[in-house]
């Protein structure tokens, strides 16, 4: 999916979080990097459709997302983890990423299947009828990302997904991000040695407004040394904040 944001502007009442944010996403993995406040999740929310624009334009494809019926059309299209996601405690993990495939419309005939790959690719599929209020916090994380991933949307949004997962499952959570490299994928983390691993560019986002877009060897170029950090990216990072946020 080709996602297209122009002269975006996003607020909640008054406060304005996003103003004129220009940004396009194409296949492959971009990472989201910024300080808690940035305005991540908001830009999140909007390209996933929850929260439509206040100014400017977002399209997805060819859709000029505009209305809700236009949002409804591409949302399909759409997999969407948030940070902290719902889900009915009685409901097995079978059912929780069979209704996600239901809500992308895909086919009868291929949901099953779709269902027993997404589990298979998070490691659930032998734990497919336990019910989610059984879960530890890192099985549950595994089974939100098979609710993003299944029916292979055409946008994926992930936002904090390996929160509680274990270093092996991280390493999992990689392989199937690297999977996904036909597919357009907005991952947002803290973790800047998840984005190393698998992310082809990384946008630094800060304020409401990008303060770097690029790939992540443009991104490590500006690490300097001196800078805190324990890699050229962290480095980097650091180096793009304002002054008054580099000291640890």
């Amino acid at each position: 999916m080709h996602v297209q944001l122009s002269k975006l502007r996003q607020a909640y009442r008054s406060r304005v979080v996003l103003d004129g944010l220009d940004l396009t996403l194409k296949p492959g993995v971009t990472g989201l990097l910024g300080p808690n406040g940035a305005g991540k999740t908001t830009l999140m929310r909007t390209l996933a459709t929850v929260q439509p624009p206040v100014g400017g334009t977002l399209t997805l494809d060819e859709t000029n997302v505009t209305s809700e019926r236009t949002a409804q059309a591409v949302r399909r299209r759409i997999g969407y983890l948030p940070q902290k996601f719902g889900w009915d405690p009685g409901m097995r993990i079978r059912d929780f990423v069979e209704y996600a495939a239901w809500l992308r419309e895909v086919p009868d005939d291929h949901r099953s299947q779709a269902v027993e790959q997404a589990l298979h690719q998070v490691d659930l599929a032998d734990r497919r009828n336990e019910r989610m209020s059984r879960l530890s916090g890192g099985m549950r994380q595994r089974a939100g990302i098979a609710w993003a991933i299944v029916g292979r949307p055409g946008l994926v949004i992930l936002d904090e997904p390996t929160v509680g997962l274990d270093p092996r499952q991280r390493l999992q959570f990689r392989r199937i991000l690297s999977e996904l490299k036909d597919t357009t994928v907005l991952l947002s983390t803290h973790l800047i040695d998840d984005v190393a691993a698998v992310c082809d560019r990384v946008v630094v986002l800060h304020s409401g407004r990008i303060l770097f877009d690029g790939t992540t060897t443009e991104m490590a170029a500006h690490g300097r040394e001196g800078m805190p950090g324990g890699t050229p990216l962290e480095r980097a990072y650091m180096e793009l904040l304002p002054a008054e946020e580099r000291h640890l």
